[in-house]
């Protein structure tokens, strides 16, 4: 059904023939054997490949849409979720069911080279999990866009690392605060009640270990399939994903009284019948001999092993001794990464080959009965278990005595006390549910910047609770099953800012850290104290001691009160470790600059704009007294510079032979920056005059990378590389792709992948080396961003874009990449690092967005880390959360700083868990959704097409405003609903349309597209919405009436104006926030008095055509004026160029083309999207 609006004689072309049987990004030469993944960081370049095949099933193709000159915005095609759709469903074929393994989440990932994720298993175990084999599982062309877990990685035949399922994978995140929170009640501590009636019957825990010695032995496991129901009345299908190893399948164990125990990993041969649990075992599903619990809510264990008792534990993924963390005992596991960070849950030899005694079998299928309020059933994990090998007493640990610890310790910390005062069902209906209706209140905007959305939770969790600029989660109410999350229609994931350097938080220097001893988890806010001398882990639920030290409270010199810890009473902590966390000793800072010095970039003039900064920015550099430095430059040769101490000047050696790189001397490139100053001033000074009368127009850019690679291979650090063309010479070497006159057309936008995976191979070394690659493009003409961009983002580094780049001619670009490498320079940055996440038991990530690479399961190497580093996850739920009220999320990021301190930042984030899908709604971040859906697209874009991912984006819309609506009575079918929370989303997606990375019909250059999905995937939320959904003010008015005083400066605070066109007056000026651009436009008859007090001219006519910059004028006027705007720049990594409009501007199209409330030539105005939105849930 076309879409009102446009005339119905337009039409989008012929619809898009699906890839034949087999299709494939690479070629399959490009696989290579499986490799361990390595340890430690390489000296040695290695020499296998990393490609990987992608094969694509065939499918049935929909229908043409009909005809129109509209973007295709039909449904029918791509959905971002599983389940009920309103688009046509795309059959697959019985054997394709057979072969692919539907995946449990809603949303399956994109895959593909570009996303840097994959969906595949090997023979070859990562750092201490179990080995199985499988084949690799690409992605099925389907209607859904995101086929089944797969993770950010390389190939999983690389040595550097393997893809494995992550259903058992931990993780951990934050969220959001600010807006509507629902009323709370109040309800006794449970702690208060008298415990010591309380008993529970011993029950069996799986034998962990000598099943996981038999799964190693198996050397051909199947993959475990799941299928999942679709809504009544819809078709089921099946998208090729990955299952994992989750404790539903395994083997079973004979217990007395027919007791069914479940191992953690799926043993069961292909032959082996699938036997299901009780219900009242599946209710509460052992993981590795622990029970997926209410966090911190479940009922405490009335017995448990002590940390004395399992000194010999082997914990396999954390090798720390108890002088820095008395949650672990020594390892005699390889050192590595893996291994330092820690990883999810183990097993203790203690609890193999338990048996339940004849007298518990009675009770072993049924769970014990709630005790204190708002309880959940008692777990079979936390019931009493005796070896029958042991003499332990099963007597419970809790003594008599056990309340007057409740009474010492009750409050914020004890979680099921905050949690006393969380109601989720309440009388009165939130205002993130009222109904809006679109067609008629479609002018939602808000006055200001729309806050992030305030997860349900009483006054204490919510004061405690991590901040949302380092920690969103998409939906502050965590859907209780995936069913739930299934008919919601909306994704779930997280938000990461992890290295933002404002607002500061503590650092803390402590003896030990503390941590949990079975998921590695950091001790944080949400845990609880059982007594004095033991805490339950918010995760896993497994009851820890507290470690002596950690009785003492530092910053109140008082002992005894663990709960008044810093590390406590912050959800955001930085942590200086000790030497445990170390696989060598810190290195230095090391910097190497690789610059291109053909023609090109010579006659640019940007060597002139990068020497001055760094000369001016040298003493900033961080680092301490071991700071090194170095210099390559490259045209057809590459060109190395000799510092060492001593030395009259620099001296350049020359590699002449691009095809065999070598370092022409084994000292003196990398020098200390203190001792070789005054030779790198002298460098730097004569470095814009050296290649004055150059000639050579090649560029050997691949041979200077790996010249770069070897130099840096010793001790790691950051390269910067500054490019101007299409590397033409040696290694590396790149055709143009780019077809100017297909710019505008759909079927000519390829090419968004990489045309070689020579770039990627490299960034994989470097990162193996922790070595991270920065690159700086900038070019006048097309130099295939889509392949130049896979050496930063499989390194961890960063892109910077620069078209049209020239002193001269293009005096904003040049003024930018100044301010630019100001920040770049001297920006905090950390060395060395790997981030792991972790969350409730029953959450799992599957798939990572950003610039990393994936060590192992869940582990992302980051050979460097910077504050303006952005990421995002998707999330799944693989168990219900039933038998909780929270969700807690951490993330860890490991870390050396630039001064050789070894560092752990921790952040925790925690929500409510709810079970209706209302709820789920009142819960919705709109802009944490927008941007992990474009994080989605673009991966969508680059393994299908870009009109494949256009409409699943309308799909997103469609789907999750018809999932509403389905919980409304008494509408009319004409009328378009969405609740409070979601009242902008269609706004936000119809804007995503208009941007560079997803428009069409309009002239966007290839290398332009490809940078904006780069930022997509790499920019924090804050700045992205800010791309996304620029800000629009009037500005020619601004008063004091409701400024804010920032820094002693009053700030106006003028109302938000909608994006279009109508809004715009001649009489007025208007500021455009569109994040990495600024826009000033003045009307034509706009006010005298405005033009000669805030830009110092005295009429429109005397204002030029090019003016980026306000000047200080001594008026109230121009110092409102540069008060607001520097206001909004505040703290932004972008440095935004300032254009001055005219109403005559030629420069004015793109002011125009950003107003997305406007009809563009080839795409709806916000009125008629919202048509189309509402023809398609009516239909």
């Amino acid at each position: 059904m076309s879409a009102p609006g446009p005339p119905a004689a337009q039409h989008n072309g012929p619809a898009q023939s699906p890839p034949p049987h087999g299709y494939r990004l690479y070629p399959s030469a490009n696989s290579a054997p499986p490799a361990f993944c390595s340890q430690v960081p390489s000296k040695v370049t290695p020499s296998n490949q990393y490609g990987i095949d992608y094969h694509s099933l065939n499918y049935a193709a929909a229908a043409p849409p009909p005809n129109r000159h509209i973007p295709p915005l039909q449904t029918s095609s791509h959905q971002f979720y599983h389940g009920l759709s309103q688009g046509d469903h795309i059959p697959v074929s019985r054997e394709q069911r057979q072969d692919v393994a539907p995946p449990v989440q809603p949303y399956p990932s994109f895959t593909g080279d570009c996303n840097y994720s994959y969906s595949a298993t090997t023979s070859f175990p990562p750092q201490g999990l179990a080995s199985h084999t499988s084949h690799y599982s690409a992605p099925l062309t389907s209607n859904h866009l995101y086929h089944g877990p797969s993770h950010s990685s390389m190939p999983t035949n690389s040595q550097y690392g393997q893809v494995i399922p992550t259903h058992s994978l931990q993780t951990g995140t934050q969220v959001a605060r600010n807006t509507q929170r629902l009323p709370t009640t109040t309800h006794p501590h449970f702690l208060h009640q008298d415990l010591r009636s309380l008993s529970a019957p011993p029950v069996p825990v799986a034998d962990h270990h000598r099943a996981h010695d038999d799964f190693l032995q198996n050397q051909a496991v199947p993959l475990a399939t799941n299928s999942q129901q679709c809504s009544a009345g819809s078709p089921a299908f099946a998208v090729a994903g990955q299952t994992s190893d989750i404790g539903h399948s395994g083997p079973l164990v004979s217990v007395p009284n027919s007791m069914t125990t479940y191992l953690p990993s799926g043993e069961q041969s292909s032959g082996s019948p699938t036997v299901r649990p009780p219900p009242a075992v599946q209710q509460g599903m052992q993981y590795a001999g622990y029970v997926n619990n209410q966090a911190n809510f479940a009922p405490t264990p009335l017995s448990s092993s002590s940390d004395d008792e399992e000194e010999e534990e082997d914990d396999e993924e954390a090798g720390i001794d108890e002088s820095s963390s008395t949650t672990s005992s020594a390892s005699s596991e390889p050192r590595n990464y893996d291994v330092l960070e820690g990883g999810g849950y183990t097993e203790t030899p203690a609890a193999a080959n338990i048996q339940a005694p004849a007298s518990a079998a009675p009770h072993a299928s049924r769970l014990s009965k709630p005790f204190g309020h708002g309880y959940p059933t008692l777990q079979p994990g936390y019931q009493n278990a005796a070896s029958p090998h042991s003499s332990q007493s099963s007597t419970p640990v809790h003594q008599p005595n056990y309340s007057q610890y409740a009474s010492q310790y009750g409050g914020m910390n004890q979680l099921p006390a905050s949690l006393a005062g969380l109601s989720l069902q309440q009388a009165q209906q939130p205002e993130s549910l009222r109904p809006i209706n679109l067609m008629q209140d479609r002018n939602v905007l808000p006055v200001s910047s729309l806050p992030p959305p305030t997860p349900s939770l009483n006054a204490d969790l919510k004061k405690l609770n991590c901040n949302s600029e380092f920690f969103r989660c998409t939906l502050t109410n965590i859907p209780q099953t995936q069913a739930l999350l299934n008919k919601a229609k909306l994704p779930l994931g997280l938000l990461l800012h992890p290295f933002k350097s404002k607002p500061r938080i503590p650092t803390i220097s402590p003896s030990t850290i503390v941590r949990c001893r079975s998921c590695r988890t950091y001790i944080n806010p949400f845990v609880s104290f059982i007594d004095q001398r033991r805490w339950k882990c918010n995760l896993c639920y497994r009851v820890n001691d507290v470690p002596e030290e950690f009785m003492y409270n530092p910053l109140t010199r008082s002992y005894g009160e663990p709960h008044k810890r810093p590390e406590v009473l912050n959800s955001s902590v930085e942590f200086i470790a000790s030497s445990d966390y170390m696989l060598r000793p810190p290195p230095p800072a090391v910097y190497l600059f690789v610059l291109d010095v053909s023609y090109n970039a010579v006659e640019s003039g940007y060597l002139q704009y990068f020497s001055q900064s760094l000369l001016d920015n040298l003493d900033k550099l961080r680092g301490d007294s071991r700071t090194k430095i170095g210099f390559i430059t490259f045209d057809s040769t590459v060109h190395f510079y000799n510092l060492q101490e001593g030395l009259s000047q620099p001296q350049m050696l020359i590699v002449s032979d691009v095809d065999e790189i070598f370092l022409p001397t084994p000292d003196g490139l990398l020098v200390n920056l203190h001792e070789s100053l005054e030779l790198i001033k002298d460098l730097l000074t004569a470095l814009p005059g050296m290649f004055t009368n150059t000639r050579e127009t090649h560029s050997a850019l691949g041979p200077a990378l790996q010249g770069a690679c070897k130099l840096m291979s010793p001790t790691g650090g950051r390269v910067s590389v500054f490019q101007t063309q299409l590397p033409s010479l040696g290694a590396g070497l790149l055709q143009s792709r780019e077809d100017p006159n297909q710019r505008s057309s759909l079927k000519g936008i390829q090419h968004l992948g990489p045309a070689t995976d020579f770039y990627k191979k490299l960034a994989l070394d470097c990162s193996g080396q922790q070595t991270a690659v920065d690159l700086f493009l900038l070019s006048s003409q097309y130099s295939d961003l889509a392949t130049l961009a896979c050496v930063a983002k499989y390194s961890a580094g960063c892109i910077y874009y620069y078209p049209s780049f020239h002193h001269k001619h293009n005096p904003a670009q040049a003024d930018k990449l100044k301010q630019d490498l100001d920040h770049y320079l001297t920006r905090r940055i950390g060395f060395e690092a790997v981030m792991r996440i972790r969350c409730t038991k029953g959450l799992s990530i599957h798939t990572f967005h950003g610039n990393f690479f994936v060590r192992s399961t869940d582990l992302l190497s980051l050979a460097n880390i910077n504050e303006d580093a952005g990421f995002a996850v998707q999330m799944s739920l693989e168990e219900s959360l039933t038998d909780t009220s929270l969700a807690c999320c951490q993330v860890a990021l490991l870390y050396t700083s630039s001064k050789g301190q070894r560092r752990i930042r921790v952040h925790t984030l925690c929500l409510p868990v709810v079970n209706s899908l209302p709820d789920v709604f009142a819960g919705a971040d709109v802009q944490a959704i927008t941007a992990l859906l474009a994080s989605m697209a673009v991966d969508r874009s680059v393994t299908s097409s870009l009109s494949d991912a256009r409409d699943a984006l309308v799909n997103a819309v469609v789907d999750s405003l018809s999932s509403y609506k389905s919980t409304l009575s008494n509408l009319q079918q004409s009328t378009l609903i969405a609740p409070n929370a979601l009242k902008i989303f269609p706004l936000y997606i119809l804007a995503l349309l208009k941007q560079k990375a997803f428009r069409t019909g309009t002239c966007t250059r290839l290398d332009d597209r490809v940078f904006a999905m780069c930022q997509m995937k790499y920019q924090p939320l804050l700045q992205l919405m800010k791309m996304i959904h620029p800000s629009l003010f009037r500005i020619d008015r601004l008063t004091d009436e409701g400024a804010i005083l920032v820094n002693d400066l009053v700030v106006p605070q003028p109302q938000l104006q909608h994006l279009s066109a109508e809004k715009l007056e001649k009489e007025g000026a208007f500021f455009m926030d569109a994040g990495s651009t600024l826009y000033l436009w003045v009307g034509r008859n706009c006010d005298t008095n405005f033009l000669k007090d805030v830009l110092g001219f005295p009429n429109y006519a005397s204002v030029p055509q090019k003016m980026t910059q306000l000047p200080e004028l001594d008026t109230v006027a121009s110092e409102r004026t540069r008060n607001f705007i520097s206001w909004l720049k505040r703290d932004s990594p972008l440095n935004p160029v300032l254009y001055v409009l005219k109403d005559d501007s030629a420069g004015k199209t793109e002011f125009f083309q950003r107003l997305i409330e406007d009809r563009s030539e080839a795409a709806f105005s916000y009125y008629e999207f919202l048509l189309h939105i509402q023809q398609q849930i009516c239909k």
